[in-house]
């Protein structure tokens, strides 16, 4: 059973927040944690989360554990870390994938993490986030078509025909998001997506099947393959039960023109994609179950995150590609930066000022990693500039790279909106 919330009294407006992933099911949490009253509107018929495997960094567990610790404990329970004792603290274990003097590719440096690679399954995870909403809280088969900012309110239109009215609007709606149209207009340049010239193969492997082939210890430790325009990584997940894959190529012209961003695997094509790479690679892309192929988009910088009483966050705000791990820790960051400045709002026409505060926090933080994640995919496929193979540099980079990400101070981050905020609500 949820937890029963008490909601201020003296707060006289409603927010509704569309879509119920991790971001959207955080940011609830977390105003419901502070007397927020909150709506989700989910598109799909219950709560559901698309992909295997996601990385969180110890700064997403510390946002987590701020936003409501009961989310975080939920995390506990469904984390899986590397098997192996002395690799606990391993964020990956890099190797040189195409180095075929090796079985298994020289491993020439171990990236050292407060949290180690910590992975849930996507789905698992989100049943941890359901048990903590009401259940009169969600509504579901509300696929969002239109957002109208009437001013002093704003109206929503679903896909059904209905519609609902609310004092403020939350966009968690995913990369494809209709909230950021409404924040930037169809038109802006960085209303939609745009693909980065990568594409990855991804699937899972029994780790008992894992194991057989590869040893217990790259199967149930993190690796990442390096490689000339492309890099595999593996990870366990479900408590050590399955090893997750995932296979990074380069789209050699930078386009992609199919409708779809999510493909059934061509076979042939993924092995041409890593021929030539160490024996261990060829042996993770065989045992691939229930693979497929995705291309990678990303947001071009948005000039702003909220437009009067309509604000985005998470993939809807900031959408990035996967080589930080850091695409969920982000939308988690979001929840708690808004959760603890809307903390502070009781009059309806305070709301576009407790946005404009969490666009000026979070908007340079979010944005400034969609770039480094892809500065990140570059320095794995050895297209770096001013480093590609040359493997002392990729070491270096490796070694520094992801610092700035997991130890933020995240409380700072929190006080700053909220005087933010403050500030300028006394010059009223």
């Amino acid at each position: 059973m949820a937890p029963q919330y008490e909601l201020h009294p003296d707060r006289n407006y409603s927010n509704a927040v569309a879509g119920g992933g991790i971001g959207g099911l955080c940011t609830a949490i977390g105003l419901l944690h502070q007397g927020v009253p909150v709506t989700i509107y989910e598109a799909a018929p219950s709560f559901a989360e698309i992909g295997a495997g996601v990385s969180l960094g110890p700064n997403a567990a510390r946002a987590m554990h701020l936003i409501d610790p009961a989310i975080h404990a939920g995390f506990l329970t469904r984390v899986t870390n590397n098997g192996w004792d002395d690799r606990k603290n391993f964020w990956f274990s890099f190797r040189k994938g195409e180095d075929t003097s090796t079985e298994f590719g020289t491993r020439f440096f171990d990236l050292w993490c407060e949290t180690g690679q910590s992975s849930v399954h996507r789905a698992r995870f989100l049943d941890e986030l359901v048990a903590l909403v009401p259940r009169e809280v969600a509504h579901f088969g509300k696929r969002l078509e239109d957002v109208e900012d009437r001013g002093d309110h704003v109206l929503l239109r679903f896909a059904d025909g209905t519609t609902a009215e609310h004092s403020a609007l939350i966009g968690c709606d995913g990369i494809k998001s209709k909230v950021r149209l409404a924040v930037l207009g169809a038109e802006h340049p960085a209303a939609h997506a745009v693909f980065t010239g990568k594409y990855a193969y991804r699937g899972l492997i029994p780790m008992a099947d894992a194991a057989a082939l590869l040893g217990e210890e790259l199967a149930m430790n993190s690796q990442m393959y390096l490689g000339h325009g492309g890099h595999i990584l593996t990870f366990p997940i479900e408590h050590g039960k399955t090893m997750n894959v995932v296979a990074f190529s380069t789209k050699d012209d930078g386009k992609w023109e199919d409708s779809e961003w999510v493909k059934p695997l061509d076979r042939e094509a993924m092995y041409r994609d890593f021929d030539g790479w160490v024996p261990a690679t060829s042996k993770i892309l065989s045992l691939m179950q229930k693979p497929d192929m995705w291309a990678l988009f990303n947001h071009l910088p948005a000039p702003t995150y909220y437009k009067n009483r309509i604000c985005v966050l998470g993939d809807a705000a900031h959408a990035s590609t996967p080589h930080n791990g850091a695409g969920a820790g982000q939308a988690i960051e979001d929840a708690l930066c808004m959760s603890r400045v809307m903390a502070h709002v009781y009059d309806s026409a305070d709301i576009p000022r407790a946005f404009a505060a969490f666009d000026r926090v979070r908007r340079p933080r979010s944005q400034k990693q969609v770039q480094v994640a892809c500065e990140s995919g570059w320095l794995y496929d050895l297209q770096a500039p001013g480093i590609g193979d040359d493997w002392e540099k990729v070491k270096e980079r490796l070694a520094t790279k992801q610092q700035w990400l997991w130890d933020h101070d995240l409380e700072a981050d929190v006080a700053e909106a909220v005087r933010v905020y403050q500030e300028e609500s006394a010059r009223l």
